[in-house]
């Protein structure tokens, strides 16, 4: 849920700074959600190195993918990468468009550990995939800003 709250403050506050402070490039959701995602995925990657959460994300790993540390460690690098990504905005729509395909992929890690009770137990698997979805719709809305 940390994930969830860190969207939903950061793209707040960026917006709020935008409007108060006249500050054009932040006075649009688009750039507002732009942050909020960058803070958001700088925040999950973070779990794909430290422990304890580590592994609880390479038991996530579907069984039939080679190399699960391998995997947590390539999608936690993909993370932070799109998160500085986001902040440029030459790249941003590139950045975006790739957190959105990362999301695709990995949901069936979360489908996986919430139907089995492994990895990160943070959510049932309705709220766990309404969440993915407000994830998905942000990395939309950034793309279509």
């Amino acid at each position: 849920m940390a994930p969830l709250v860190v969207l939903a403050v950061v793209t707040a506050l960026a917006r709020l700074i935008g409007w108060l402070g006249e500050i054009a490039w932040l006075d649009s959701w688009s750039d507002a959600v732009r942050l909020g995602l960058a803070a958001m995925f700088a925040l999950t990657a973070s779990a794909h190195f430290q422990q304890p959460r580590r592994s609880a994300l390479i038991e996530m790993v579907p069984p039939q993918l080679p190399a699960a540390p391998a995997l947590v460690t390539l999608t936690g690098v993909l993370e932070i990468a799109a998160a500085v990504g986001l902040l440029i905005p030459a790249t941003a729509d590139l950045a975006a468009a790739g957190l959105a395909a990362l999301l695709l992929v990995m949901f069936p890690a979360n489908v996986r550990a919430a139907r089995e009770g492994i990895g990160v137990k943070t959510m049932p698997l309705p709220l766990r995939t309404l969440v993915q979805l407000v994830f998905l719709g942000a990395t939309i809305l950034v793309i279509a800003g």
